[in-house]
């Protein structure tokens, strides 16, 4: 009854998490930096979403990968639901694969590294599972090659300067890939604070199962 009730808390905090990403996903960063118009690359969703990677890590930890991918389904299910209603469906199979693969990698590499150095497993699940995740994400959801999905987006896959300021041009959603990726690499390491700070707290629980 402990780890249903404390499983059902990562369960909520995991949906208001990907409530909230997609939501914010919607609003473009208002900013510059070293030249670069992050409103063309980024949204506020993109600093939201690896939060997701925290909750699963802590799950993880607390009550072991069992637990931890029935809350990555649970945030899937909300995830898909909402990606339906608010997006079309090519970003909508895009984002549910992404978040689904992505989780599911985390565990795993979690898992096996868990007995290792405290940060190792936080830090290196949700870096692997964030470049699967933005790999997945932004191929199946512009790359022409994906076009069996939907119909491909003419301004995605218009070529411009990468990230607007270097010389080399590469399809537009490139851009948005690598900007994604280095905010998830960013708060990935923020992330590491809370994990470090709540990991005493949230010992492992003996009876977690380990499969």
């Amino acid at each position: 009854m402990l780890t249903t009730r404390h499983t059902l808390i990562y369960v909520v905090l995991m949906t208001l998490v990907v409530v909230a990403s997609n939501i914010l996903v919607q609003y473009p960063l208002q900013a510059t930096l070293a030249g670069i118009n992050l409103a063309d690359i980024l949204t506020w969703g993109a600093f939201t979403y690896p939060v997701a990677f925290l909750i699963t890590d802590l799950t993880n930890r607390q009550f072991g990968p069992k637990a931890a991918r029935k809350v990555v389904f649970a945030g899937f299910v909300v995830g898909v639901a909402l990606s339906f209603y608010t997006a079309q469906p090519r970003i909508a199979i895009a984002s549910g694969s992404a978040y689904l693969v992505g989780q599911l990698l985390d565990i795993s590499v979690f898992n096996r590294l868990r007995r290792m150095a405290w940060w190792r497993a936080p830090l290196f699940g949700s870096l692997i599972g964030s470049m699967l995740d933005t790999l997945i994400f932004f191929s199946f959801a512009f790359a022409p090659f994906f076009v069996l999905f939907g119909p491909n987006d003419p301004f995605a896959i218009e070529w411009a300067p990468i990230l607007g300021v270097f010389s080399t041009s590469a399809p537009r959603w490139i851009s948005w890939a690598i900007g994604d990726f280095s905010v998830k690499m960013t708060v990935g390491l923020v992330m590491l604070l809370p994990y470090g700070a709540l990991m005493n707290t949230l010992k492992p629980m003996s009876q977690a199962p380990a499969a």
